[in-house]
């Protein structure tokens, strides 16, 4: 029961910094397609809280399904299958003022991707599902006990 116990606590702390790193990136690169500092800024700030977010409970889902024995695999859809459902749930509640000041920044792909709740909704989906398959394989990897 220790033992459990112990993988669960380092799988959650290993997933928030995976999903920290994961989530900063994942934001810059996002911030970066408005074309402007402040968006790179505001990208990386809510890339890294999230990532943190999805981070943390990715990893204590994964330890819980994958365990010592599931694999990159079990954790990788793992956290696939929550970071879709998280980022569902998170894209559904980004105000519309936030939604149309992203709009207002005149760049063809962000106007594109922000134009109704929908598509904000699906791209919050695309990118949080990112970082936890990312953090759901590196969690499941590093608990894998191989067999003999």
């Amino acid at each position: 029961m220790k033992n459990s116990s112990n993988i669960m606590q380092k799988s959650i702390t290993l997933g928030g910094v995976v999903g920290a790193i994961a989530g900063a990136v994942i934001g810059i690169a996002t911030g970066a397609l408005t074309m402007a500092p402040n968006g790179i800024l505001v990208g990386l700030i809510t890339g890294t809280l999230v990532g943190i977010l999805t981070g943390a409970l990715t990893g204590a889902l994964t330890a819980r399904t994958a365990g010592t024995t599931g694999g990159v695999s079990i954790g990788a859809y793992t956290g696939m299958l929550f970071g879709a459902v998280l980022g569902a749930v998170l894209g559904a509640f980004i105000p519309d003022s936030v939604r149309m000041g992203i709009n207002t920044t005149h760049t063809p792909l962000m106007d594109t991707l922000t134009a109704g709740r929908f598509e904000t909704g699906v791209l919050v989906c695309f990118l949080v599902s990112n970082i936890g398959t990312a953090v759901g394989a590196w969690v499941a990897g590093k608990n894998l006990i191989p067999r003999k």
